[in-house]
C-alpha cells in the first residue's frame, strides 16, 4: 500500500520504523523502557501493538479508583430500556441447549431455562457478574460520560414464540429472499410480529414507555457468524455439507451475504442485527446501537471487502466505527454465546463524538486555530488519557480549527477510485488530538499513544467516490503502509490477508514520543499549514498517561522573541560503563507570548541533534524534541557509549534549534575520556 499523497508526511530526523513490537504495554508501565542488551536505555515510548486476536480478559486494566459499572452510581440522565425475548418454531434459544451442543459450538456455559433467558441477558448486559467479568453496557456509558448518562431501568418481557421460522425473517435481506426451504419469498418483519405478541400479552402497547426497545431473538446475528461459518470454515461453497445447507436438498447449500458472494445457508439464514436494536444471542454491539438510539450518532464503518477498497475512517479507536468489535479474541470471536468475547468491550468515544454527546465541555479542551497559531506562535500543552478526567494543568484533548483568511479544509481533492487511502471529499473542519491508554473500556484497543484525526462539522455526509461511506471522523495513520497481517487461514491452509480496507489496518495508527519508538512523533499537514508534535510523556502515581503535545502554524511563529542557550553540566566527563549519561541544560532565552494569547503560547520547541567526534564512540538521544517555557531551563540527556578499540577521548556535541525560528540555535560540547 502506498502512502496517501495528501498526507504530506514530514521527514523525521533520526526516526526509525524498525522494531515495531506486537506486545502488550501494561497500563502501569514506566515511560522509559528497560535498558537494551548492550546497556543502552531503550526508547522512551516504544510502540507495542497488540492484535485483537491475541487479547484475553487478562488484558483488562481497571481505571484506578473508579468502577463505573457499580449499579449504585446514578447518572444525571437515566435511560429506560425494554428487553423483549422471542424464539422461533424449530429454533429455541441457544442458551437453553446443553453446553457446546449447537452447530456453532454454543452455549459456552450451562443451559438456562427458556422462561429465564430474557432476564439472563438483561442481567448479563446490565449487572456485574462472573459471566460478564464485571463489565456492563451501563458501565460503558457511565465511563464515557463520567456519570452524565446511564441505563437506569430495564424491564423484561417474554419469551414469546414467533409465528414463523427464523429464516422467514433472516432471509429478508442481502439478496437472500429466494433461498427459503419451502420456495416462498422471505419478507418477514421481525419487529412487527414481535411487538404484536408483546402488545397482546401485556394488553396494551407500552413501547412509548421506554427510551428504547431491545428485541432479543433466539439464535445469531448474521453479522457475527457469516465469515466464521462461511469462508473461514469451508474452502469453497461446494464444500459446505448438508448440515450447514438449506434443509431442502434441492436448494444450494450456500447463500449470498452482505459483504461477499457466499456463506453457508445456516449462517446466512440468521437475522442481520440492525440499529432497530434487534439482537441475537451472540450480539455484543448493543452499546453501539444505543449510540444511534440515545444520541443519534451515525455509523462510521466502511465495507472492507468490496473493491475498489476504501480505508476505514476511525477503525478500532471509536465505538461508532469497528471499535465496536473490540474485546477478547477480536472480531472473529463475535459468535460466542453468551457474548463475553469479541465486541463485548468496545472502544471509547473520540473527542468528536464526546463533544456531540455533551460528555465533555469545551473548557476541558485547548481550542486553537490556524489563525491564532499564525499570529501568536507555537502552542504546547499536556493531554491526559481519555479514559479519565484530565489531571490538573492538563486537557482532555486539543482542537485545531481550519479558520483564517481561507477557512475550511485546504487539502486538494484526489481520486478515491485509485487511492484506497483517500479520505474523500476535503470537507473537514478541524483536527482533534487525544491520548489513548489501554485502561477501562480502552483496554482492548491495540496500543497506547496519541490519536490525531480530522473531523467534519456535520455528522452526516458521504465521502464521495465509489463505495462511499460516512466518515465524519478521519484518523491520521502514523503507519499508512499495509500492516501485512493474516486475517484467517482457510481449512486447506491458504492464508487470507487483511484487506487494505480492514479496520485493523489502523491498529498501529497512534503517534509516539521520542526517537526509535517504532512510530512517528510528528505530523505535517502542508495544505492546511499545520505541524503537530508529540513532544514527551509522563505518568502520574496511578500510572495515568499524559503526553506533552505541540502545534505550530507553517505561516507564522508569533512576534515574541525567540532564543536558546545550551550549557553542559560538566566540561569533562569520565566514561564509566557502556551508557554514560551526559547532561546539558537547555534554556529558552525567548519571551512569553507577546499577544497575551495564553500560557500554551509561552513555550518554544527545540529540535535536538547530537554528534560525537572520536573513534569507536557513539552518542544517542532518546528524544529529538524538547519544549521549554520562556525563561525556563530543562535538562537534556545524551547517552554516550564506547566500543572495542575506542580512542581515549571524544567530544560530544548537542545542538538545539528553535522550531519557531530556525535562525535561533545553540550548541554545546563536552569532552569524554575513559
Amino acid at each position: 500500500m502506498r502512502t496517501h499523497g495528501n498526507h504530506h508526511l514530514a521527514a523525521v530526523a533520526g526516526f526509525c520504523l524498525a522494531g515495531l513490537s506486537l506486545l502488550l504495554l501494561s497500563g502501569a508501565a514506566a515511560p522509559q523502557a528497560a535498558k537494551t542488551a548492550g546497556g543502552q536505555p531503550g526508547p522512551i515510548d516504544p510502540q507495542r501493538v497488540q492484535d485483537q486476536d491475541t487479547m484475553t480478559w487478562a488484558d483488562y486494566r481497571p481505571i484506578p479508583g473508579r468502577n463505573w459499572a457499580d449499579p449504585s452510581l446514578k447518572p444525571a440522565r437515566g435511560f429506560k430500556l425494554a428487553v423483549v425475548g422471542i424464539d422461533f418454531p424449530g429454533q429455541p434459544f441457544v442458551m437453553t441447549m446443553p453446553k457446546g451442543s449447537d452447530p456453532f459450538g454454543n452455549p459456552q456455559i450451562d443451559p438456562v431455562p427458556r422462561d429465564r433467558v430474557p432476564q439472563f441477558f438483561a442481567d448479563f448486559w446490565m449487572k456485574p457478574s462472573e459471566y460478564n467479568h464485571g463489565q456492563t453496557i451501563n458501565g460503558y456509558w457511565m465511563e464515557q460520560s463520567r456519570g452524565r448518562f446511564g441505563i437506569t431501568e430495564v424491564e423484561v418481557y417474554g419469551p414469546y414464540l414467533m409465528p414463523h421460522p427464523i429464516w422467514h425473517y433472516g432471509l429478508n435481506e442481502h439478496r437472500q429472499n429466494d433461498q427459503t426451504p419451502d420456495g416462498s419469498r422471505a419478507n418477514g418483519w421481525m419487529e412487527k410480529d414481535c411487538d404484536a405478541l408483546w402488545t397482546d400479552a401485556v394488553g396494551k402497547d407500552v413501547r412509548k414507555d421506554f427510551d428504547a426497545v431491545l428485541r432479543l431473538y433466539a439464535s445469531y446475528d448474521e453479522t457475527g457468524v457469516w465469515q466464521e461459518f462461511g469462508e473461514m470454515k469451508f474452502d469453497t461453497k461446494d464444500d459446505i455439507p448438508a448440515a450447514w445447507g438449506n434443509p431442502n436438498p434441492a436448494k444450494p447449500r450456500w447463500i449470498p451475504t452482505r459483504y461477499v458472494p457466499w456463506t453457508s445457508w445456516l449462517a446466512g439464514s440468521q437475522q442481520w442485527g440492525l440499529s432497530s436494536m434487534r439482537q441475537g444471542e451472540n450480539s455484543g454491539t448493543i452499546t453501539h446501537e444505543l449510540g444511534h438510539f440515545a444520541f443519534d450518532l451515525p455509523d462510521l464503518n466502511n465495507n472492507p471487502y468490496v473493491k475498489p477498497y476504501r480505508r476505514v475512517a476511525a477503525g478500532p479507536w471509536d465505538m461508532m466505527d469497528r471499535g465496536c468489535f473490540n474485546g477478547p479474541g477480536g472480531p472473529h470471536k463475535r459468535w460466542v454465546v453468551p457474548p463475553a468475547q469479541g465486541a463485548f468491550m468496545p472502544a471509547g468515544l473520540m473527542v468528536r463524538n464526546r463533544l456531540e454527546n455533551k460528555f465533555i465541555d469545551q473548557s476541558s479542551l485547548l481550542t486553537l486555530g490556524r489563525d491564532i497559531l499564525a499570529r501568536a506562535g507555537l502552542a504546547v500543552a499536556e493531554v491526559t488519557a481519555r479514559a479519565v478526567d484530565p489531571l490538573p494543568g492538563t486537557y482532555t484533548g486539543l482542537v485545531v480549527k481550519f479558520d483564517g483568511s481561507r477557512p475550511g479544509d485546504l487539502t486538494p481533492p484526489d481520486d478515491p477510485a485509485t487511492d484506497p487511502l483517500s479520505p474523500g471529499k476535503p470537507d473537514y473542519a478541524y483536527y482533534t488530538v487525544e491520548v489513548v491508554q489501554r485502561i477501562g473500556y480502552d483496554s482492548f484497543t491495540p496500543d497506547n499513544g496519541v490519536l490525531i484525526a480530522k473531523n467534519k462539522a456535520t455528522l452526516r455526509g458521504m465521502n464521495g467516490g465509489p463505495n462511499a461511506f460516512n466518515s465524519y471522523i478521519w484518523v491520521i495513520d502514523a503507519h499508512p503502509e499495509d500492516i501485512g497481517l493474516v486475517d484467517y487461514v482457510k481449512p486447506g491452509g491458504e492464508k487470507v490477508m487483511r484487506t487494505v480496507a480492514d479496520f485493523r489496518q489502523l491498529n498501529d495508527a497512534l503517534f509516539h514520543a521520542g526517537l526509535d519508538s517504532g512510530s512517528r512523533f510528528e505530523w505535517v499537514d502542508e495544505p492546511n499549514r499545520l505541524h503537530f508534535y508529540v513532544v514527551d510523556l509522563r505518568r502520574d502515581a496511578d500510572g495515568i498517561l499524559v503526553y506533552k503535545l505541540a502545534v505550530r502554524s507553517l505561516d507564522g511563529s508569533g512576534p515574541q522573541m525567540r532564543g536558546a542557550a545550551l550549557r553542559p553540566a560538566a566540561d569533562r566527563i569520565k566514561a564509566e560503563g557502556d551508557a554514560v549519561p551526559v547532561t546539558f541544560a537547555l534554556t529558552n532565552r525567548g519571551g512569553p507570548s507577546a499577544l497575551g494569547a495564553g500560557a500554551a503560547f509561552d513555550a518554544d520547541l527545540y529540535r535536538l541533534t547530537v554528534s560525537i567526534d572520536g573513534q569507536g564512540w557513539s552518542a544517542r538521544l532518546l528524544n529529538g524534541l524538547a519544549a521549554v517555557k520562556a525563561g525556563a531551563t530543562e535538562d537534556v540527556t545524551v547517552y554516550v557509549g564506547r566500543g572495542p578499540g575506542a580512542s581515549k577521548s571524544a567530544e560530544v556535541t548537542l545542538r538545539a534549534v528553535s522550531e519557531s525560528d530556525p535562525t535561533k540555535a545553540a550548541t554545546a560540547t563536552v569532552r569524554i575520556s575513559r
